[in-house]
């Protein structure tokens, strides 16, 4: 079996799928999350995929919201990472010597007040954790550095400076498990993903999420996103969290009539936090 991630080998999306599946994985590198849905769908190079969807610091990635919605695939899987950012450099480089340091923008972003250290170091955003890492090799005399995962500096042979630099230390990503086919196995779930839109009239929104509290539903996640060429209406995920599959069923039945239009993204067994 071989998992689409984003990113390249020894980024956190490898690592988290490891995570998912109790052992390490084979996975196709993508580069953008547009190209890891399309190589999902077409079945070409993988089999899976795994998509970071929401991080405890910065919030919902929402153009992944989008992208799910678009494509059809389904969600049968979700696993939490706690994420430890590591500012790694070529061995032997000091701290005092930094004149730049490489990484993703979100990584950059959870890693905001170690990076105040050290005012002078340039911060160049890149497209992957891990790329920055591997990169570390290249031109020395730039003195460059690079904040990404453990497993990034050993697969790349670089060495970890600085352990743990993320501003809060409880920092998890909330990763997606995704598939062209839904799972075989409904009755063994217990949490779902779906979006919907809601009829533009005053107080549909409050009743249906009203009906979702009384089908013994747990709402674990609102997340609107406008919807494009409307003016203010907008789509809402919603991940519901439930003990039986049947009160599932019977809690979209009721909802249904109160929507303008309703899908089914996905239904799995909730991650273990």
């Amino acid at each position: 079996m071989k998992i689409a991630i984003q990113g390249i080998q020894g980024c956190f999306h490898q690592i988290a799928a490891n995570n998912y599946f109790g052992y390490p994985i084979d996975v196709y590198p993508c580069l953008s999350f547009d190209v890891l849905i399309d190589s999902v769908l077409s079945q070409k190079d993988c089999d899976l995929g795994i998509l970071a969807i929401e991080n405890s610091i910065a919030g919902s990635i929402l153009q992944n919201y989008k992208l799910l919605q678009k494509s059809g695939l389904q969600i049968i899987g979700e696993t939490y990472l706690k994420i430890e950012q590591n500012l790694i450099v070529p061995k032997g480089m000091s701290l005092s010597e930094i004149k730049e340091v490489h990484s993703h923008p979100m990584a950059i972003y959870q890693c905001d007040d170690f990076l105040k250290s050290i005012p002078s170091a340039k911060l160049v955003e890149m497209e992957d954790t891990a790329l920055g890492v591997k990169e570390l090799g290249i031109d020395l005399h730039l003195k460059k550095a690079a904040i990404g995962s453990r497993l990034s500096a050993e697969i790349y042979g670089q060495e970890i400076l600085k352990e743990a630099i993320q501003t809060n230390k409880k920092n998890y990503t909330r990763f997606l498990v995704i598939s062209k086919a839904a799972t075989s196995t409904l009755e063994e779930t217990n949490k779902a993903s779906i979006y919907l839109q809601i009829k533009h009239e005053k107080g549909s929104l409050a009743e249906v999420l009203s009906l979702i509290a009384n089908a013994n539903i747990n709402l674990s996640k609102l997340q609107s996103y406008p919807i494009l060429g409307s003016d203010w209406e907008y789509y809402f995920h919603l991940d519901l969290a439930y003990e039986s599959y049947v009160d599932f069923q019977k809690m979209i039945s009721t909802i249904t009539p109160h929507t303008s239009s309703i899908k089914i993204l996905g239904n799995y067994k909730a991650g273990k936090r």
